[in-house]
């Protein structure tokens, strides 16, 4: 007889595109998902659960769902989903409802999430790249565009396990920093461009200016991470970086950036953690980073409309 799975208590912490597609699989294949939200998204999801709108299923799932981060008490595993504009904030607040034998991963964009979660609240999160294209067309509702698998360092292994377990692709990596860095540099070659553009990434691969674009961005990305010593997997040549942007773009043709939804939503933007990292350490190891200067001065001044 098959061994039953034991499944992790799982808070998802910000339940927006991200975490609620990533819980949502998890409560799906069986786990015991809690969801911090919104309250128009607690609201939806208590009264008609959460909805799953994804490649290979469309259906309401049960996860409990809360406004009050407290109900994230005794989770075996915290999956740190918030915009890094909410790090510090968030972070000490979780704290105190976190035991020791919590684990805490960060499926964010940019590369030094888990610095700033420490450094505000003493919280060892562990990392993870994470390639996904979700929306949230309504409260309580994600719809999956593309992709969906993440990568985490070693120390995640356990819980890779029930990642892949739930429908989730899941690849550990011993180079988890250089990850990272590759994940950033496809959003920094695509998003801002994507926003400001009001451009899916078809648009941007079918564009003979825009793919000049990309391949700039991707240039100064490659100088910052050589001179800050990070390895990014295969992508020691630049031609190989803008190969790489370009099967995003295409994999992901029907995505619109999450920079690009943050902005038709009057929302903040995460740049300052794409472009904005970008210029600001290109500016402490002496690289010049224009166009990621530039891009993300007009993604803010777009953002503060």
């Amino acid at each position: 007889m098959a061994k039953t799975r034991k499944w992790p208590r799982v808070g998802v912490v910000g339940a927006g595109a991200v975490g609620g597609y990533f819980g949502g699989l998890m409560a799906h294949a069986g786990a015991q998902v809690v969801m911090i939200g919104r309250r128009s998204f607690v609201e939806a999801v208590r009264s008609n659960g959460l909805l799953l709108d994804t490649f290979h299923f469309r259906e309401r799932v049960h996860v409990e769902a809360s406004t009050d981060l407290s109900a994230i008490r005794g989770v075996d595993l915290a999956l740190f989903c918030v915009k890094t504009t909410d790090n510090g904030a968030t972070a000490r607040e979780l704290a105190s409802f976190l035991t020791p034998d919590t684990t805490v991963i960060s499926l964010q964009n940019g590369v030094d999430n888990v610095e700033q979660i420490r450094t505000a609240a003493h919280i060892e999160a562990l990392p993870a790249a994470v390639y996904v294209a979700a929306s949230v067309p309504e409260p309580g509702s994600v719809r999956h565009v593309a992709r969906g698998d993440l990568v985490v360092g070693p120390e995640s292994q356990p819980f890779a396990e029930h990642f892949v377990a739930a429908g989730i692709p899941c690849r550990v990596s011993d180079n988890i920093e250089g990850e990272l860095w590759t994940k950033l540099l496809w959003n920094c070659a695509l998003n801002a461009i994507s926003a400001l553009g009001k451009a899916r990434y078809g648009r941007i691969a079918e564009s003979f200016d825009a793919r000049n674009l990309v391949e700039e961005v991707v240039n100064e990305v490659l100088a910052v991470a050589r001179a800050a010593q990070v390895v990014l997997p295969g992508l020691e040549d630049p031609k190989a970086g803008m190969a790489g942007a370009m099967k995003i773009a295409t994999e992901m043709a029907g995505a619109l950036s999450s920079t690009a939804q943050d902005i038709n939503r009057g929302k903040r933007t995460e740049i300052a953690s794409l472009n904005g990292f970008i210029a600001r350490r290109g500016g402490m190891l002496g690289v010049p980073t224009p166009m990621n200067q530039a891009l993300f001065t007009l993604v803010k001044l777009a953002e503060d409309r």
